[in-house]
């Protein structure tokens, strides 16, 4: 396969991130936004062995299950993977990438249940972070990051985010036409505005505009003001050349900087910078299907508990439940929760890394014991796995946004794989303790490759 050639194949299946998989000529090529059973023309960008990386040119055979993608940036933006598939095709991908992971790289093989659907297949985002910067003309640009890149893809509004987004977009631009201020050029370091990051809860909006130096905000809080109406302002400062959105300093421009709302019987309190799932239909659906894995007499150790929201939905139901987390402002609100629902005897919020108190925490609790690990993406330390597979719990009930990380720390748990001199191999076997009595995909995230899998285990008897 020579480089910058164009090839005709048959599309045999889809790689982890959705693309199409096509063998010919002795190599393996992945060609993104194709499905399975296509026939298609692609230019081969990248080859490396036996392996080559392509662009599609043209479907030649379109699979029953392509359609017509909504957004006019679709393969452009690096939000998106799979907006050319029916729902029903990006259901079934989810459910066969979570049981390919585990098996490949866990070294377990168990049946995966359907994905649980998302009724908003589009407009389900409670949450959107808008870059700025500037193009190769050093004009502002405001929008999504590329694939793989932070050159900025202009925007004016998103298929997957709630319609009030189209509304912020706009404000946001006359905001900068008015003001005269730049967007920031990440290789020079000059301009003014980094981001623009908005989180809804309930009808609420609580706004965050990230400039490199202090900047003056009135005509911002005009324009928001034409379209919203229960909403705060903050100004945070980042002069840091770093990837990291926010920087330490923030100023609330206008109203408290928080909001509280309520969400299924509990009281809660949050800032722009809480962990909340970004999809509210499918966390409902989640945290109850975790709920039910509680009983009245257990004592739950939430690891990664964001703002507390899931804790303290435990707290009610079991006998008593720890929350663990590093974010100081997301325990500050899991303590505000804790106080604003009465859960002060029955919640208790640990401030502090996951793989330093874990231990402690479990030292702590007595009788029937469930742990809940929700880590991010980078999935668990070592250590935490570790500690979770020797506490004796009743259950452990894993959730997690990444397959392969997943399929890691699952295999380390029920003993599929095991360490050797610092790597990772595969056991052939499961000496643990427990058994895995369900997996389940939820689609937090339709139109893209990822989604949230709960897994629960049992103790063996």
């Amino acid at each position: 396969m020579v480089k910058n050639e164009e090839y005709e194949g048959l599309v045999e299946g889809l790689g982890t991130d959705g693309e199409g998989i096509v063998k010919m000529e002795g190599a393996t090529v992945f060609v993104p936004f194709c499905l399975v059973g296509e026939r298609v023309r692609f230019k081969a960008l990248k080859v490396k062995g036996n392996i080559a990386y392509g662009k599609l040119i043209k479907v030649l055979s379109p699979s029953a299950q392509r359609v017509t993608p909504p957004c006019p940036v679709f393969g452009k933006c690096g939000g998106c993977d799979l907006q050319h598939a029916s729902y029903t095709a990006q259901l079934e991908f989810k459910r066969q990438s979570v049981s390919a992971a585990l098996k490949k790289i866990g070294g377990i093989s168990v049946e995966v249940e359907p994905c649980v659907a998302c009724e908003n297949e589009y407009g389900y985002r409670n949450k959107i972070s808008l870059p700025i910067g500037v193009d190769g003309e050093g004009n502002t640009v405001v929008g999504f990051y590329a694939r793989r890149s932070h050159r900025i893809v202009p925007v004016d509004a998103c298929a997957i985010q709630s319609a009030w987004a189209e509304d912020v977009i706009f404000a946001l631009k006359e905001y900068i036409n008015a003001s005269g201020l730049k967007g920031y050029d990440e290789y020079t370091g000059k301009g003014e505005l980094r981001h623009f990051v908005v989180r809804e809860i309930k009808g609420k909006f609580i706004f965050a505009l990230v400039a490199a130096k202090p900047v003056k905000t009135d005509a911002l809080l005009k324009e928001l003001e034409r379209k919203f109406v229960s909403f705060t302002l903050l100004l945070n400062i980042n002069s840091k050349p770093t990837n990291a959105i926010f920087g330490d300093v923030w100023r609330v421009v206008y109203g408290e900087g928080f909001f509280e709302a309520e969400e299924a019987g509990l009281k809660f309190r949050a800032g722009v910078n809480t962990f909340l799932q970004v999809n509210d239909e499918v966390r409902a659906k989640l945290y109850s299907r975790i709920s039910e894995e509680v009983t009245a007499d257990a004592t739950v150790i939430d690891a990664y508990s964001g703002g507390g929201m899931l804790t303290a939905m435990l707290a009610k139901k079991c006998k008593q439940a720890y929350g663990i987390e590093v974010v100081a402002e997301a325990s500050r609100c899991a303590d505000e929760l804790k106080a604003l629902n009465g859960l002060n005897d029955k919640m208790i919020n640990v401030c502090g890394k996951v793989e330093d108190e874990i231990e402690g925490v479990i030292g702590k609790t007595q009788g029937t014991r469930v742990i809940v690990c929700d880590p991010p993406r980078k999935g668990m330390e070592r250590s935490v796995v570790k500690a979770v597979r020797y506490a004796e719990a009743e259950k452990i009930i894993l959730v997690s946004c990444n397959p392969a990380t997943l399929a890691r720390d699952l295999g380390l748990l029920t003993g599929t794989l095991k360490e050797e001199d610092g790597t990772l191999v595969k056991n052939g076997c499961t000496d643990s303790k427990y058994k895995i009595i369900s997996v389940t995909p939820f689609d937090m995230f339709p139109q893209t490759k990822w989604c949230e899998t709960l897994v629960v285990l049992e103790r063996k008897y």
